[in-house]
């Protein structure tokens, strides 16, 4: 089983005096089995990279390689079965008129699955789930519920590697902390490779082995999250970035 290799990725949006250039020279390695987070302030980048990634952005250079595959403009059938995105919202992932069974089923069935029936069963106990959400609609659901729905959907193809774009920050406090936790307990149970967006630095570090920090577009610094968590970054935006997180710093107005 493969990971994620990144290597002087740059991702753009338009053309000539339009073109911004969203990720620049972007390179970090994540090991299979791992899980590296990616911070860094709202604009920096971070998401753009899943995107690429997914193949949504279409305006890339460099190299990147995940689950054994290297990646051009066209993604493989097998790359959709070994690659799935948990995205933010889950208001707006899920479609309003489809029930669970509904988004479950087509998602099995597009990637060749038999025993349909037993393997939604199977994908709502994983999620903590029980089978009364079988014929639910989005709307009968709380956001929590249909996040648990959007990693079920993800999780069906039977991925090795899941891109998680702030999975929690659409929840209500009370329940981010019982999604992370199914993230973890998920990754264990099923050797998932996780590749992080946040800008929550307490979440990345619950989550992630490594983080890479990101800037304007790039990376400045990649370091292990014990090191995050001595408050030991090399870079000065890290240190920011680090103090910021920490909450009101009465020093800093006297």
């Amino acid at each position: 089983m493969s990971g994620i290799s990144i290597n002087n990725l740059n991702v753009w949006f338009g053309e000539g005096i339009n073109r911004v250039d969203a990720v620049k020279n972007a390179s970090f390695q994540v090991d299979a089995g791992d899980s590296f987070g990616l911070v860094g302030e709202s604009g920096s980048g971070k998401s753009t990279i899943l995107r690429a990634l997914t193949g949504l952005a279409e305006n890339w250079s460099g190299q990147m390689e995940a689950a054994g595959e290297v990646l051009g403009k066209i993604r493989s059938p097998a790359f959709y079965k070994k690659v799935q995105m948990v995205f933010q919202d889950p208001y707006a992932s899920l479609h309003p008129r489809h029930s669970v069974d509904q988004v479950l089923s087509e998602t099995l069935f597009l990637h060749g699955f038999d025993e349909i029936d037993t393997r939604i069963v199977q994908l709502l106990e994983d999620v903590g789930l029980g089978t009364s959400f079988r014929f639910r609609y989005p709307h009968q659901l709380s956001g929590g519920q249909r996040q648990r729905v959007a990693i079920a959907r993800a999780l069906a193809p039977e991925p090795e590697i899941l891109l998680l774009d702030e999975p929690t920050s659409a929840l209500d406090v009370s329940v981010q902390a019982e999604i992370l936790n199914l993230l973890v307990d998920l990754r264990a149970e099923h050797q998932l490779t996780y590749l992080m967006v946040s800008h929550n630095l307490a979440v990345v570090g619950h989550m992630c082995e490594r983080i890479a920090v990101m800037q304007n577009g790039e990376i400045v610094e990649v370091m292990s999250v014990e090191d995050m968590r001595a408050m030991n970054p090399e870079h000065a935006y890290t240190k920011h970035l680090l103090k910021s997180s920490m909450g009101y710093d009465r020093s800093a107005v006297l």
